[in-house]
């Protein structure tokens, strides 16, 4: 009879022959390849203890193209700012959708959303598109300010003064703020039962956050079952998202309207997973985006004297002013874009703050073509973009660990929009979210 250790050295043997015929090999043409020691992880847990770090470790031994594989995938990570535009410029070969339609269904537990697979219409992009524009997307910033108000003056008679000052974490404060001014803002009023409205709110609050700490894993292709707190998190959520509580509700975003239509061919559970996806997309970042911006500003003297001098002048000059006793204060989109000191910082903390991934899939095999030569790419890898790693960057921005608030000002006070590197010019802020942005403007005028 074999003995214990044998059978356990047999076993290590063939599990390390499987991982060795499971491993790519770098063919002729293609970036450096880094497999990582653990089979499916690959580098995934490198990258995900510190990305700016990985990223740059790896551009230092490999340049400004290499291959990892996280989590079972391939991905090829150009760090080279002026690639970035080359890569765009392959647009015919890329799939930007196929990843997002595959992780929402992985994260929100609804099935594909794609066109392709038959069970929505190719309408889903244009009605996105179509309700955070124009008109669509005034009544939208009207509505979020309007609910950011609320949220911070509530209404009904006056409360007597309480002896003591209730204190709140800013990061707290701001996740509470604007996630129901947000959620309002999407998803209505129940303005006959207000009292149950704000549970439900603050119910979702909780279940937010810990649905929103596996988000990542979900991703990754982790089932949501490992996580049991997670898993009634986000069942939770999706029952407060269901069609019957819509029929209780009063000034639904067009937004939500013209999804619940474009998911018609969904059941009730299914579209309400379709929308906690829309939630999702309206907090994770604007949340953040919120609490740096306020963070920066209060921690810099002249940021905050800037950015006050800033909000009393423009409402001065729309005749309105800051009091509890007055009417809610409004200002239009025009308003709001023409302020760019608040731009200025919202973009500053962003940078230093940001870590965001742009990623696309490739449809077929194809030569990449770029500023530091040409790479082969195989069909079904992922090509990512990493812009923190230009937003660090020395030459394009001088002493980048510093919080400047008027680094994104020129000479005469208006927006600046160029930055350069030697004799190459770059777009002053890439990979922003344009929600983010205008939300975080929002917060900071009420």
């Amino acid at each position: 009879m074999m003995s214990l250790s044998l059978i356990w050295g047999i076993v290590i043997a063939v599990c390390c022959c499987l991982y060795l015929l499971g491993m790519r090999r770098r063919q002729m043409g293609e970036p450096p390849l880094e497999n990582g020691l653990i089979p499916y992880l690959g580098c995934a847990l490198q990258f995900g203890a510190n990305p700016l770090e990985f990223l740059r470790a790896n551009q230092r031994k490999h340049g400004h193209v290499f291959t990892c594989r996280l989590m079972g995938n391939y991905v090829h990570f150009i760090t080279n700012p002026l690639s970035y535009h080359k890569v765009l410029c392959h647009g015919k070969y890329f799939d930007w959708k196929k990843f997002h339609f595959t992780a929402s269904a992985k994260a929100f537990g609804h099935r594909s959303i794609d066109p392709s697979d038959g069970n929505t219409t190719d309408t889903i992009s244009k009605t996105i598109i179509k309700t955070l524009q124009g008109d669509a997307l005034s009544s939208l910033t009207e509505a979020m300010m309007g609910n950011l108000q609320l949220v911070l003056r509530p209404q009904g008679p006056p409360q007597p003064p309480t002896p003591t000052w209730v204190t709140e974490g800013m990061y707290s404060f701001c996740y509470r703020v604007m996630f129901e001014a947000g959620y309002l803002t999407l998803f209505g009023r129940d303005l006959a039962g207000q009292d149950a409205q704000k549970a439900l709110i603050l119910n979702s609050l909780d279940n937010f956050k810990q649905f929103d700490k596996i988000f990542p894993a979900l991703v990754a292709g982790f089932p949501i079952h490992v996580f049991k707190t997670g898993h009634y998190a986000r069942e939770k959520l999706t029952e407060g998202l269901r069609l019957q509580k819509f029929r209780e509700r009063d000034h639904i975003s067009e937004l939500v309207r013209f999804l619940n239509d474009t998911f018609a061919t969904l059941d009730d559970t299914e579209r309400a997973k379709s929308l906690l996806a829309v939630l999702w997309a309206s907090q994770a970042n604007t949340i953040p985006a919120t609490f740096w911006s306020l963070f920066q500003m209060i921690r810099n003297p002249e940021a905050m004297k800037a950015a006050t001098e800033e909000v009393n002048k423009t409402l001065e000059n729309a005749g309105q002013k800051v009091s509890f006793e007055d009417s809610p204060i409004h200002l239009n989109q025009t308003q709001l874009d023409n302020m760019p000191v608040l731009d200025s910082i919202i973009k500053e903390s962003l940078r230093l703050s940001s870590a965001s991934l742009n990623i696309r899939t490739a449809k077929e095999d194809f030569t990449l073509h770029l500023q530091d030569g040409s790479y082969n790419i195989r069909k079904d890898d992922i090509i990512a973009l990493y812009p923190q790693l230009m937003h660090l960057d020395p030459e394009i921005y001088p002493d980048p660990l510093t919080f400047k608030y008027d680094r994104y000002l020129d000479e005469n006070g208006k927006t600046k929009t160029t930055f350069y590197n030697t004799s190459w010019r770059y777009n002053g802020f890439g990979s922003s979210s344009v929600q983010s942005l205008s939300c975080v403007r929002l917060f900071a005028t009420p």
